[in-house]
């Protein structure tokens, strides 16, 4: 029968597993937490190293001539955008008797549409008196210069429609001599001339009394806009409360600093795509979780369950020990001092039953370079393991962290219990640390997996590879009755994990 275990494994994954996403970033809760507070901080300074200027504040009702109920406020913006252009800068300056660049009082101030015929100026100075100056001088020559644009406007639009009236006079003139002149001729030609010119003089008529009343209107129209237009809320300084603006800053650089920080974990978690949770680390490995301890002990509870943890831990590889032929090692990824502790624990257990000499295969000699402590087992470097007595029984130690020496992991134990620490490798690492044990015929017995995220509710066993689990090894058989013992079950190595997703058959 054909099965791929990869390629369907592969299949079931998600693109992006949001669960592993989130337990990454929470591990990364250092990073983010002090962006947010640098964040704090840096808002807080800026509140005070960076105070805001002097400031006045004025508003204008502006009244148009094509206001409409359901104008969007197209209107209000177009006098935003007249605001800020050197004409007004210009005439405010002149009016403060000021040598400044308009270009350079244009940065100091700003306007606002709050509705669609209400502007309001904001203006910054080196003093409130100053400010309140500017502001007055802003406002006054922005409705000056609405007003001359509204009367302009006027007088273009009344000039043009008398004009229009005049030369209809002209018209009306020459149809009125030209009637003159046709009713001294007779005959029934001219009647009907004659009918044609009265109907033309009755429509010039109209016209020009229409255009008459339209330049009127037009005239009229001016001072309703021109009187609309005004200040009606003087220049006043705008009071800053110094902890109102520090807190306030505080708040959004803390925000600032902790979006920033998740992102950076988010990230850094996705594309350093290091597992965390105990699922990925027994299938990235092929072994299954058999205990968690945490990094480091923290208060008095957490200590008790440490050492209770660490009791269970080497009375359960101390009885695995003892039932197997054949060596067995601690191989620490990420976490040496711990794997160091455990071997030591696990020592201490076994020298009970007879001599145990722990080989230190760890980077360093952490081990073989410590000062021994009563009732310690011996301690032996990687070269002198071959001088251990064939009746002393090896404990060995080592490292399956990049620029580990593959070859030398057979002389520690053909057997393995892997010491990982969650977060510490990549994905792409732990499938190297499985196919290089799977190479040299070591098997895996479990992982023991330090700083586990305790958040983390994800099954670490692999119930397709019940060989790799402490549970899976059968026991030696009870002697029967004939003194005979059972066949041991011969050990099962690390299962190889593919290089890429082609079938297991």
């Amino acid at each position: 029968m054909t099965t791929s275990t990869t390629a369907e494994s592969s299949a079931a994954a998600p693109l992006l597993d949001l669960q592993a996403l989130v337990a990454a970033v929470r591990r990364r809760r250092r990073l983010w937490s002090s962006l947010a507070l640098l964040g704090l901080l840096a808002g807080t300074a800026a509140a005070f190293l960076l105070p805001q200027p002097p400031t006045a504040v004025t508003k204008i009702l502006v009244a148009h001539e094509e206001d409409q109920p359901n104008d969007p406020g197209t209107l209000i913006r177009t006098d935003v955008a007249l605001l800020q252009t050197t004409r007004i800068a210009d005439t405010a300056l002149k009016s403060l008797a000021s040598q400044e660049k308009a270009g350079d009082f244009m940065q100091d101030y700003s306007g606002t549409g709050l509705t669609n015929n209400v502007l309001q100026i904001t203006v910054t100075g080196d003093s409130d008196a100053e400010a309140v100056a500017r502001a007055k001088a802003l406002a006054d020559a922005f409705v000056a210069d609405h007003v001359k644009r509204i009367q302009e406007a006027s007088k273009a639009e009344a000039k043009a429609l008398r004009d229009q009236r005049d030369q209809l006079k002209g018209q009306l003139t020459q149809v009125n001599k030209t009637i003159g002149e046709g009713t001294e001729a007779s005959g029934p030609g001219s009647s009907a001339d004659l009918e044609s010119l009265y109907a033309r003089r009755a429509e010039l008529t109209s016209q020009i009394t229409d255009f008459s009343q339209r330049a009127a209107e037009a005239s009229i129209g001016t001072p309703r806009l021109v009187a609309g237009t005004q200040i009606v809320d003087a220049p006043y300084a705008v009071r800053h409360s110094l902890p109102k603006a520090a807190a306030t800053d505080a708040v959004i650089g803390f925000f600032l600093g902790l979006f920033l920080g998740l992102a950076v974990a988010a990230v850094g978690a996705v594309v350093a795509d290091r597992p965390v949770l105990r699922r990925e680390i027994a299938a990235n490995l092929g072994a299954s979780v058999i205990v968690e301890l945490p990094h480091r002990s923290g208060g008095r509870w957490q200590r008790r369950r440490v050492r209770a943890a660490r009791e269970r831990l080497t009375g359960s590889l101390a009885r695995t020990v003892r039932g197997s032929a054949e060596p067995v090692s601690l191989l620490e990824l990420g976490c040496a001092r711990n794997t160091s502790v455990i071997a030591l624990d696990l020592a201490r257990a076994l020298a009970a039953e007879g001599p145990v000499v722990v080989v230190d295969g760890l980077p360093g000699r952490q081990l073989a370079g410590r000062r021994p402590k009563p009732g310690d087992p011996a301690v032996v470097t990687g070269e002198r393991a071959a001088a251990v007595s064939p009746e002393e029984r090896r404990l060995g130690v080592g490292s399956v962290a990049p620029g580990a020496a593959w070859t030398d992991l057979q002389y520690l134990g053909t057997q393995t219990v892997l010491v990982v620490r969650a977060g510490h490798g990549s994905a792409a690492w732990l499938h190297t640390v499985a196919r290089q044990l799977a190479d040299q015929r070591i098997a895996v017995i479990g992982v023991v997996l330090i700083d586990p995220d305790p958040r983390d509710r994800t099954d670490g066993t692999l119930w397709n590879g019940l060989h790799t689990a402490l549970r899976g090894h059968e026991r030696p058989a009870r002697q029967n009755g004939t003194g005979r013992r059972g066949t041991e079950r011969p050990p099962t190595w690390a299962a190889r994990v593919p290089d890429s997703d082609q079938e297991v058959r």
